[in-house]
């Protein structure tokens, strides 16, 4: 019992010191600035967790510049009001909603099929969706739900439309994949054998495990899209300490506190989506060859453990026999 108080405590300590970290550091970057985009007339996009926050900010943006935008959620009314202020602000924009649970692999199996089914194209793939501290608790799958959710779940969309990114890609400028993880990868650590977080459970850890992964999948699904010469880049974005709902499941003190902080200090959603925008149409804005961790605007170095080939090996091979993938 006390070893896992410690657990506990001391991955919470690291999280909320690396939090204040990352704060200092955007109060002296100023927030990104779009530059102006290319049109995006006759392209598709599915964002996942769309309908608010980052998500939001990313579908009105591309919907603005033309693209026809499927948000991937499971609140349909809030992807239905979504859908309706967006086209209020852009009368020709195309948005739709489609039923997407990332914490039940059924829902995103139908989920691809459906959208499959209509032969579309997919250009851009923004696996945006996220869970944060959530208490302990499994998916409808049995897994630990920051990695069923952040990681597994998109995981298995991006394999699963991986035929169409590809046939898309191959019609004009290639395909892009874009997994908004966070900064919180760089305490994240992948434990191959307990990756549901059996042994002590921290809800801050494994958000910060679930990033790691989310990281180590970005950059090894970029290298096998990249030896196969598929038209098909991949790349991870951190968007920085962004004022969203997605701190609501912090400790009721440490919400009233953050609530009051954000006001002040962190990005909005528009200037956390706006890297989000920038790795997604880099390929169509000036040939990028795509891939690698960005923050800030442009791609970074992180840290060393994401780039462990064996590692991000080892982990992929787990992920597909889990998915039930060959």
């Amino acid at each position: 019992m006390w070893s896992a108080f410690c657990f506990r405590f001391l991955s919470a300590v690291k999280l909320y010191l690396l939090g204040f970290k990352v704060l200092l550091a955007q109060l002296v970057n100023k927030p990104v600035t779009l530059p102006v985009m290319p049109r995006q007339d006759g392209r598709v996009a599915i964002v996942t967790g769309g309908g608010r926050g980052i998500g939001y900010e990313v579908v009105r943006h591309l919907a603005r510049l033309g693209a026809h935008v499927i948000i991937g959620g499971r609140d349909e009314q809030e992807g239905l009001t979504a859908i309706q202020r967006i086209c209020e602000e852009y009368k020709e924009a195309k948005v739709e909603f489609r039923k997407l649970d990332l914490a039940s692999l059924q829902s995103v199996r139908q989920f691809a099929q459906s959208f499959k089914e209509r032969d579309l194209p997919l250009n851009i793939l923004v696996n945006n969706a996220a869970v944060m501290l959530v208490p302990e608790g499994r998916t409808e799958d049995g897994f630990e739900q920051h990695f069923g959710v952040n990681y597994l779940g998109h995981f298995l969309l991006t394999w699963l439309l991986l035929d169409t990114l590809k046939e898309s890609g191959r019609c004009g400028p290639v395909s892009s994949v874009v997994n908004v993880t966070s900064s919180a990868h760089c305490i994240g650590e992948i434990i191959l054998n307990d990756l549901n977080c059996c042994k002590h459970y921290s809800a801050h850890a494994a958000y910060c495990n679930s990033k790691l992964a989310q990281l180590f999948f970005s950059t090894h699904f970029h290298q096998e899209m990249q030896h196969g010469r598929v038209p098909v880049v991949s790349c991870a974005v951190d968007p920085g300490m962004v004022d969203t709902a997605l701190y609501c499941h912090l400790w009721k003190p440490l919400r009233m506190a953050q609530s009051l902080i954000a006001r002040l200090l962190f990005r909005t959603p528009v200037e956390g989506a706006a890297t989000v925008l920038l790795a997604a149409l880099s390929p169509a804005l000036d040939g990028d060859c795509g891939g690698g961790y960005w923050a800030n605007g442009h791609r970074e170095v992180t840290t060393r453990p994401s780039f462990d080939p064996q590692l991000q090996l080892s982990l992929w091979k787990i992920s597909i026999q889990l998915l039930g993938l060959q």
